[in-house]
């Protein structure tokens, strides 16, 4: 006969019940080491800590975050891996030189936009994207499904549409790029231009504000390049994908 004990749940044993099962321990997350990763990164890139110059002792890094040093040591691994230090024997953690920076690290990527205070990386940005958008264009343009058409013309017409909303139309526009990229099959260079573009859209220099004129130029712009991938004509595709990326950089570039 089953019985039911206050101390746990149904069992046929009435004197002493099956014992719970042991729950899996739980793992702290690591926002601890999450924030002192992220502040040490942005004391590096902003120039705190100079190339050549070595992190503050464990010791004194503990105390200014009031982390153990387990959290210290992880979080000088993972900063390591970003190719922001290295570890000297007699010498400590070293800062390395800029040219060792992992710069598609997510991190990394965030705070060299945040202190890009002449925006020469965002202009080496826009350099590396416009020639990855150009190249996708074209393949767009041979590679393209009718569905590709219709994901490419609903976001064109979605823009159309919000003239009077600019977060509507450039998250629209965001889609049309994305929709031409995806229909060029090339997954990596996709990867790589919403990575980049993902992090520096969190940047006023880099997106800019959108106004009336900009946006119906946007508009024609994007006509064209779909224009020619609709066509099959790839050369005009990369042409017209290249002439709007850097003629919007130029529209909405900060003055120096």
């Amino acid at each position: 006969m089953l019985t039911q004990h206050a101390e746990g749940p149904w069992t046929d044993d009435p004197v002493r019940p099956h014992p719970p099962a042991k729950r899996p321990r739980r793992v702290r997350a690591p926002k601890l080491g999450t924030t002192v990763v992220e502040q040490l990164v942005d004391d590096i890139i902003r120039g705190t800590l100079r190339p050549g110059s070595a992190l503050p002792p464990e010791a004194e890094l503990c105390e200014e975050f009031g982390v153990s040093r387990t959290v210290i040591r992880e979080s000088v691994k993972v900063i390591q891996e970003k190719g922001l230090v290295r570890i000297e024997h007699g010498r400590g953690t070293l800062v390395t030189d800029p040219r060792q920076w992992n710069l598609l690290d997510d991190v990394v990527l965030t705070s060299v936009i945040a202190h890009d205070e002449n925006v020469t990386f965002l202009d080496e940005l826009v350099t590396v994207r416009t020639a990855l958008e150009a190249e996708m264009a074209a393949a767009a343009a041979l590679a393209h499904t009718p569905d590709d058409d219709q994901h490419i013309a609903e976001a064109l017409g979605v823009m159309r549409t919000n003239l009077a909303s600019a977060p509507d139309f450039g998250a629209a526009d965001v889609r049309f790029h994305d929709a031409i990229m995806a229909a060029s099959r090339n997954r990596l260079g996709r990867a790589v231009v919403n990575s980049i573009h993902d992090k520096a859209r969190t940047s006023m220099r880099y997106h800019g504000e959108y106004n009336e004129a900009v946006m119906h130029q946007t508009l024609d712009e994007h006509q064209a390049i779909s224009d020619a991938i609709s066509a099959g004509d790839p050369a005009a595709a990369a042409a017209a994908m290249r002439k709007h990326i850097v003629d919007s950089w130029n529209r909405r570039r900060p003055a120096q």
